[in-house]
């Protein structure tokens, strides 16, 4: 049985930290795993600005609210559900993903969660393992299921690596630079046919 592992912001919803910028008019904030490889080094980096700027986690979730779907993700997530068991690998966090998941139609997810301090700001980060998109691939590949991965940053890399076949999905030209083996799709309907091409 095939189980296609997709990353969630940059493949379903656009990334939210660019969201987070363009609410606060902090450009900082705009760079993602596209631009930095070390995740620890991201996320220390955002975290030192949100606490400069003394952002709580409920104003990010307010920006994250108005989340929307990136343009034909949906049906493209509709579609895999019936054909193949779905699950979304994200580095993201279990306080932002809510208003995801309900426009997604709750699809499985794992990804990590934050450290919350008793005046509602981010003073850290828990990761749910290191390097945990490979190692749900690891682990859905021991359970003898054939593993396809969509990703579209240098943090999916691994996770695409270790599927049985592995796609970038809109990549920066940074990351496609880094990986041009890896085929690259730019539409959710171009990834689709490729995948059910290959049954």
């Amino acid at each position: 049985m095939r189980i296609v592992c997709l990353d969630l912001e940059g493949v379903l919803i656009p990334e939210m930290w660019i969201m987070v910028a363009e609410a606060t008019g902090i450009d900082e904030l705009r760079l993602t795993t596209r631009d930095i490889e070390d995740y620890d080094e991201l996320m220390r980096h955002r975290l030192e600005i949100l606490s400069a700027r003394k952002i709580s986690l409920r104003s990010i979730q307010e920006v994250i609210r108005g989340v929307k779907p990136i343009g034909g993700a949906v049906p493209f997530l509709q579609s895999l559900r019936e054909r193949w068991q779905v699950a979304v690998l994200s580095d993201t966090f279990e306080e932002f993903a809510g208003p995801a998941l309900e426009k997604l139609d709750w699809p499985f997810l794992l990804c990590n969660s934050l450290l919350i301090d008793e005046s509602g700001m981010i003073t850290g980060y828990r990761l749910r393992q290191p390097d945990g998109k490979l190692r749900a691939v690891e682990a859905f590949r021991s359970l003898n299921r054939e593993v396809f991965a969509i990703g579209d940053s240098f943090n999916d890399i691994s996770m695409l690596r270790a599927a049985h076949r592995g796609f970038l999905f809109m990549p920066s030209d940074t990351v496609c630079a880094a990986n041009p083996d890896l085929p690259r799709y730019e539409t959710h309907a171009e990834a689709l046919e490729a995948l059910i091409a290959i049954e």
